[in-house]
Order: structure tokens, then sequence, then C-alpha cells
């Protein structure tokens, strides 16, 4: 099985820890976000990891080299100067990624969630994992039902972790339509249109995951989740 993890991203709300470090390589309890995904995706038996870059996209070879120190072999994928949003990273990706479901990974999360429980041929065209609503966006997301089915209607947060079939991506410009971007080459859109449209038909599933995730997205969460980290190790 292969994985995407989503790494263009500029940091923006995490300067100025982000002007020379990209979000994924900041480090917690001594090491950087995105090895905390890759020890767990090598533990899975993943073999090939895709990174999308954009943002200080030098900086991730020299910190990650080939993956082989975690049994993976890494490709970057770069984006260029602008990053090419969630929807236009996993199709930019979609050639190295092959023809079989991947695991797809927000670079900037950490999560407790144990990736076994991902199935590795989802029902419909993806199943996302759902987490309860962080203070920082108490509304939520989407709503999973009783059957596993997840409903474009606010209930609990997307965690950042799903699991895609290549075709999720099939006609993706009937569904973002003229938006900004996605007249480029290779275009520019965002993935909730998909996810959103793909709901209506009934065609995504989900699990509800209770235990940790955190969100990095400012320093303060960063800091907070270094001291959790830390503290556990410690006893």
């Amino acid at each position: 099985m292969k994985a995407l993890i989503f790494a263009a991203g500029l940091g923006e709300r995490m300067r100025p820890l982000t002007n020379h470090t990209p979000k994924p390589l900041l480090a917690v309890a001594g090491k950087p976000l995105i090895a905390w995904h890759l020890e767990r995706l090598a533990a899975l038996g993943v073999d090939e990891v895709v990174i999308n870059t954009s943002w200080l996209a030098g900086c991730f070879e020299p910190a990650l080299g080939d993956g082989s120190h975690w049994g993976l072999r890494l490709h970057y994928r770069y984006e260029g100067n602008t990053p090419l949003e969630t929807g236009g990273g996993m199709h930019n990706a979609l050639p190295l990624l092959g023809e079989a479901p991947f695991i797809a990974l927000n670079g900037d999360i950490w999560c407790d969630f144990d990736l076994a429980r991902l199935p590795r041929q989802p029902h419909g065209l993806a199943h996302l994992v759902l987490v309860d609503n962080p203070t920082h966006h108490p509304a939520g997301d989407f709503r999973l039902d009783s059957e596993g089915l997840v409903h474009d209607e606010p209930a609990l947060t997307f965690s950042g972790i799903g699991v895609y079939r290549p075709e999720f991506l099939h006609g993706w410009q009937q569904v973002i339509g003229a938006a900004p971007g996605s007249e480029l080459t290779p275009p520019r859109f965002k993935l909730a249109p998909l996810l959103r449209a793909a709901m209506h038909q009934r065609r995504i599933s989900g699990i509800h995951h209770h235990g940790r995730w955190t969100d990095v997205g400012t320093p303060q969460r960063l800091a907070e989740l270094d001291q959790q980290l830390r503290e556990a190790q410690a006893g």
C-alpha cells in the first residue's frame, strides 16, 4: 500500500517558526511531526510514501532522506511556489500513487489513531477518520451515521486522515467547475467539494476516533503537544 502526506502548506499561522522550517518538519517530543506519520505508516506495512512540497521544499530531503531510515521509499512531489491545495495536490501525486487505494494524511497533524483500522479497500470512494470537535473548530465538518456513512452536515471534525480510491478524482472538473486555479496545469483545487459531492451519492464512509488528535495550527498548539508527548514519554 502507498500513502500521500500533504506537506505543501505555507505555514503562515505558524510564523516565525515556519520562516525557515516547513510546518511538517517542526519537532514535537524530539522528532518532526511528519516523522510520527512515517513511523506509523512503516509499521502498517506501507512501502512507498509521496510527500507533496512547496514552501521550503528543499528542507525535506535533507531531513528525511530517501525513507530508508523507516524502511520506506519516499517520493518528493514539488508543486511550485504556490501550493496546489489538497485536491490539486492529490491529483498531482496520482501518477506516483498507482491504481490501488492509498492513505492520505495531513502533514501538520498529530493523532494516535491506529492506521491498521483503515480499510485497504473502502466500500465507496473514500473512508475518513473523524474526531471530536476541538475548541478552535466547535461546529465540526461532517456527520457520521449509524451505517458508517459520512454526510455533509456539521457534527464531527475531519481529522485529515483517510483512504481514497484513485477513482475519487475522476470527473473532478465537473465538480469544481470554473473555480480559480482549476484551469492551471497542474490544476489547483480543494478536496472538500469532491468529498461533499461523493457524500451526496452515499459513497464516503468513515469512522469516529475517540482518542487524541491535534491540528498543529498555531505555535501554542505545537508547544502544548510537545509538552503532552514529553510528559507521556516520561511516565
